[in-house]
């Protein structure tokens, strides 16, 4: 039997929150000597398990706080969980923050051959890549710009342009979908198909349901860092969908 990609095993994570403009160093130190300190805590995910497995498309939904970041942060190991073990087996990709990974004062071509050697590729494999990722972007005009200059939306081109040309076997996208003009978006979306079929493993972060329900093999709904379900993508988005209008 294949090795699963992803395992993640009753996975949490807690931040420590504190008013330190109210509470100084000093004070801190002397309650907790007397036994008084008292220590705010946030529980950004909470014992979330789930396996995905070689080509499997994962739609994460939910309303903001929900968690959903935070566990796509865990999963391509930018932060270690409180408690829990995950596994991830495969070369991985991500894109979380529009413009994270890449250096302002660089040109387009520096930032991309830059953001593949961090992803753990040759030169020789990005100088044959190179070309097919600006005109993914639509950004051949532009690869002697600095990349502050960039619009927010040719930033996102170029990002998503570079974790999808790479061929990871793992790729993990944070509302990257949704940005662009509407050429961008249908380009993104028949990529990503592509990318599925190919076998790689994608977790799909969005607020577009109908985009989750295009895409999606298996759909998560985190709701203040629980799970409260996983699996079709079909009857978890329906009931997400009344949940949404009760919202209103």
């Amino acid at each position: 039997m294949a090795k699963k990609k992803i395992i993640v095993e009753d996975v949490s994570v807690r931040y420590i929150l504190g008013d330190f403009k109210e509470t100084s160093l000093k004070d801190v130190i002397i309650q907790k000597l007397k036994g008084t300190y008292q220590q705010k805590e946030f529980w950004a995910v909470k014992n979330v398990s789930f396996q995905l497995d070689k080509g499997e498309l994962l739609g994460i939904i939910g309303s903001n706080g929900a968690g959903k970041s935070t566990l796509l942060k865990v999963i391509s190991g930018i932060m270690i969980p409180t408690t829990g073990k995950l596994a991830v087996n495969g070369t991985l990709a991500s894109l979380l923050e529009l413009g994270s990974g890449f250096d302002g004062e660089l040109t387009i071509k520096e930032n991309t051959f830059l953001r593949g050697a961090m992803l753990g590729y040759t030169r020789e494999f990005m100088e044959k890549t190179y070309r097919d990722i600006l005109e993914f972007a639509g950004l051949e005009e532009f690869e002697d710009r600095l990349f502050k200059q960039l619009s927010s939306g040719m930033k996102s081109r170029l990002a998503f342009s570079i974790a999808c040309l790479v061929n990871p076997e793992i790729l993990i996208l944070d509302e990257v979908l949704s940005v662009g003009d509407g050429a961008f978006r249908q380009k993104s979306e028949k990529k990503m198909i592509e990318i599925i079929k190919g076998g790689a493993t994608t977790l799909l972060v969005s607020h577009s349901l109908s985009q989750i329900r295009r895409l999606s093999t298996k759909v998560m709904w985190l709701d203040h860092g629980e799970l409260l379900a996983f699996g079709d993508p079909k009857p978890i988005c329906d009931e997400y969908e009344i949940f949404l209008k009760k919202q209103k």
